[in-house]
């Protein structure tokens, strides 16, 4: 600790001023007085400016590489893409997420700039609460869309997943009461929740 150092600074500064209104009522007026000390100079930044959120240091998007030049998405995509976001909930199926996803991007063909650009530009767009709080964390992973894609299903398809869908594909039997049709359908549902079975 500084040898200038005190535990209480309130009280030190009201016995200095203590010291220097009685001083000062007790001195001839033709004395000079010395002036209390000052207070330190400010800093640069208050407690307030470190405890108040910054545009600095809110969280965007990988840098993507667009190509030749800039190019815009139009906000019809971005409401389409929006109007069916992937949350991250246990209950929510991230291969049928990125089909959507992909057939929305298709849609798109803006010239001088590769698709997977566009893809990775719109993607967290498609993403809410949970999921756009991981895409934003791990943005220097998810750099290209190759990345990304393979992060998000690793992330939210995890491998118990796809050991009991595939549990399910290997062990499928016909129920007693389904019909031939309707046990192909349900075989069909599996396969269609783990493409990589």
């Amino acid at each position: 600790m500084p040898a200038n150092f005190h535990s209480d600074p309130e009280t030190l500064l009201r016995k200095r001023r203590v010291r220097t209104v009685s001083s000062s009522a007790t001195q001839p007026a033709s004395e000079s007085t010395i002036p209390a000390p000052t207070a330190p100079i400010a800093m640069a930044k208050t407690l307030h400016d470190y405890s108040t959120p910054a545009v600095a240091n809110v969280p965007t998007g990988p840098a993507v590489n667009m190509g030749n030049g800039s190019f815009k998405i139009r906000t019809g995509l971005i409401s389409m893409v929006q109007a069916s976001q992937f949350c991250g909930l246990p209950s929510e199926d991230a291969n049928a997420h990125l089909q959507n996803f992909l057939e929305w991007c298709d849609t798109v063909v803006i010239k001088d700039v590769a698709q997977n650009s566009i893809r990775l530009r719109l993607f967290p767009f498609s993403l809410t609460g949970k999921a756009k709080q991981w895409f934003y964390q791990n943005k220097e992973a998810v750099d290209t869309w190759e990345k990304c894609s393979a992060a998000f299903l690793a992330k939210f398809f995890p491998m118990s997943r796809t050991s009991a869908l595939r549990g399910k594909i290997s062990n499928f039997q016909q129920s007693s009461l389904e019909s031939i049709p309707e046990a192909w359908e349900r075989l069909q549902e599996y396969i269609r929740a783990c493409p990589h079975h």
